[in-house]
């Protein structure tokens, strides 16, 4: 399977590895890296952010209207529940909340490998037409 992550220059950048990916769940995990950080050696909630926002991007894309190539992003809220150091890898798991004609909502659950919740995430994506 490609790394579908790395049609998004920006998520290729960061690192996101898309292992799974279909219209009912996305899954991708995320290496966090020094440079992915605040200066407490902590996963950046803006990283947070742009790592649950491509999850989102991936589903919304898998589930776009035939005839319609694009999806963007028209809201996003993030609940920043818990803390991931550096060395640690993420995983996120992205499912449908609503499927409709031109937007579609998403929610991600960032967490550690041990399970504890990272961010709830859940963002609106607008099909482009």
């Amino acid at each position: 399977m490609t790394n579908l992550a790395d049609l998004m220059p920006f998520s290729k950048l960061m690192g996101v590895q898309v292992s799974e990916a279909s219209p009912d769940r996305v899954v991708a995990t995320l290496l966090v890296r020094e440079d992915l950080c605040t200066a407490g050696s902590i996963l950046h909630g803006g990283a947070i952010m742009a790592f649950a926002d491509a999850l989102g991007a991936v589903g919304a894309f898998l589930t776009l209207p035939e005839g319609v190539k694009r999806t963007t992003t028209i809201e996003s809220k993030t609940n920043f529940i818990g803390g991931a150091p550096v060395g640690a890898t993420v995983r996120g798991e992205c499912t449908p909340v609503h499927i409709g004609k031109r937007t579609s909502v998403w929610q991600t659950k960032i967490t550690t490998a041990d399970g504890k919740i990272v961010a709830l995430v859940t963002q609106t994506q607008m099909a482009v037409t």
